[in-house]
């Protein structure tokens, strides 16, 4: 087979597996990185039998790191514990090892076990550096294993078991993302850095999309970046994730939606860290209930039976809104009071009086002025008195809402920033 040759010899991709289980897959992928130029950086997972003869970071180092022996974890014969251990271990190592300069990018490939390890190794790096995982789960929900990060799943189709028809190209498909990731990566870095405007998180969703686009212009001509996450969990979780990390001098939480997700079992939540990030750190946040008037579904069969009788919206074939209750509202009211309440920095909130959503209004299909109001009520009552709210009486999409909530948090990040 004819060599392929890349311009850049010292780019370097860490491959991560259990070379006791998968070694005849792990060394394949490894000569197809090699045969593109690339150089390899062995991150060896293995337990129970014997692994590579000489890995970068080998199996003792990742269970040290994880807390236990690797002779420990052979004499358990616990695959329960031997597989958390792995997975603290490869976190904390794959973290060391980039931040040492030791590899661009990573790829692993796995089963059940292998992407729990492959994927926590990923999600201790930082976004932007290329990170492929070759999973038996990527067809599914991968929610837990990708999180807020940017992991690219890659469906082995078949089982990772041997060299063949179908995981030939699964993996040389995998090479070849991995290797141009990383090669598109070092090009990007090599480039002059952009103008670098102060940033700011903002939430959307399809609901609330003229009320960002607007917030969005007003932001921009006051001289910031705008970086908007849509809220379908996987989003809100990303936004958090870059707020603890300090990027962002002020966010625009105007479609806090994956709430009502996360309290009636919705798909789209972004779990209980949800609007959390921006208080605990005082990052300036302006807050709206945007799309808190509704619960996300896949297809209308997918709906909970003890859902079935409430009120319904086909968004389109496969997702379906419910509206949510003054009871649930009430709820929402105090799970965002409880996490506004302990802020450190700048916050204030926006009630749109004429409805959250663009279903929520005068003749739509989620209209409930009673449900709206419960909130509100509950929501004023529970917030700190400090913390402002300002009820304007206009849906959440008019350009007077999105304007106000633009110009406070303007005002709020000029008041923060230290003068020179």
């Amino acid at each position: 087979m004819t060599e392929l040759t890349h311009p850049d010899p010292t780019t370097v991709i860490a491959l991560l597996g259990a070379f006791d289980t998968k070694g005849v897959e792990l060394r394949y992928v490894r000569e197809l990185i090699e045969r593109r130029g690339f150089e390899v950086f062995v991150i060896d997972i293995s337990v129970v039998g014997d692994g590579e003869a000489s890995p970068a970071v080998g199996p003792a180092d990742i269970a040290r790191a994880g807390g236990r022996e690797l002779e420990e974890l052979v004499r358990l014969h616990d695959r329960g514990e031997a597989i958390a251990t792995m997975t603290r271990g490869a976190g904390l190592v794959a973290k060391a090892q980039w931040e040492a300069g030791r590899f661009d990018a990573i790829l692993s490939l796995g089963g059940g076990a292998g992407t729990v390890v492959g994927t926590a190794a990923m999600r201790a790096l930082p976004f932007g550096v290329p990170k492929v995982m070759v999973s038996t789960l990527a067809g599914g929900d991968v929610a837990a294993y990708v999180g807020g990060s940017d992991i690219v799943m890659v469906p082995s189709v078949v089982d990772i078991a041997g060299i063949n028809r179908i995981t030939r190209g699964v993996f040389a498909g995998a090479v070849g993302a991995v290797c141009g990731m990383a090669e598109a990566r070092r090009q990007l870095l090599a480039e002059p850095a952009p103008e670098q405007r102060p940033l700011i998180a903002a939430t959307m969703f399809g609901n609330t999309t003229r009320a960002v686009d607007h917030a969005r212009g007003v932001l921009e001509g006051a001289g910031f970046e705008v970086l908007v996450f849509h809220a379908t969990g996987a989003g809100g979780s990303a936004m958090e994730n870059l707020i603890r990390a300090g990027q962002f001098e002020g966010v625009l939480d105007l479609t806090t939606t994956e709430l009502a997700d996360e309290l009636c079992g919705g798909v789209l939540s972004a779990g209980p860290e949800r609007l959390r990030a921006a208080a605990q750190t005082g990052t300036p946040q302006v807050v709206a209930p945007g799309c808190l008037d509704m619960v996300n579904f896949w297809a209308m069969e997918t709906v909970p039976e003890r859902y079935r009788e409430r009120t319904l919206y086909a968004w389109n074939p496969n997702v379906t809104l419910m509206r949510t209750t003054a009871e649930e509202n009430r709820s929402l009211a105090a799970t965002v009071a409880s996490r506004l309440n302990p802020s450190t920095g700048p916050v204030a909130v926006f009630i749109p009086s004429d409805g959250f959503s663009e279903l929520d209004v005068v003749g739509g299909e989620f209209w409930s002025p009673s449900a709206d109001a419960a909130f509100l009520a509950d929501l004023t009552a529970a917030l700190r008195p400090d913390i402002p709210v300002t009820v304007l009486n206009v849906d959440v999409n008019s350009p007077v809402f999105a304007e106000a909530m633009a110009n406070e948090l303007i005002a709020m990040v000029v008041r923060a920033t230290p003068r020179s």
